[in-house]
């Protein structure tokens, strides 16, 4: 599943659009079936002014394609927990400026 390169929604007066902004991560490995979890994916993208978002896909009939703003906290926890072969972009480049401290 990929989604449409024209998705946008407003949603608090901002726009979150596919077009312009960066595909962070996924969820959307190959289990050796599929790419799909249970018939959806979830991507995290970046606009082009640093704002997060969350793509939610879905196969389901009744249910629709979803736009989801988040804070840098939930992206991080987003990118993080995915595998590594799913995230498009290093760290760094996610996230840029942030400095992860050492333990």
């Amino acid at each position: 599943m990929h989604p449409s390169k024209n998705m946008s929604k407003v949603i608090d007066k901002k726009r979150y659009s596919i077009k312009g902004s960066t595909l962070l991560s996924g969820d959307d490995y190959w289990d050796g079936h599929n790419f799909e979890r249970g018939g959806t994916n979830t991507f995290l993208y970046r606009t082009l002014k640093g704002g997060y978002f969350f793509v939610g896909l879905t196969q389901w009939m009744g249910r629709d394609d979803t736009i989801t703003p988040c804070d840098i906290g939930e992206a991080e926890d987003f990118f993080d927990g995915c595998r590594e072969d799913c995230q498009r972009v290093s760290r760094g480049e996610a996230f840029p400026g942030v400095i992860v401290p050492d333990a």
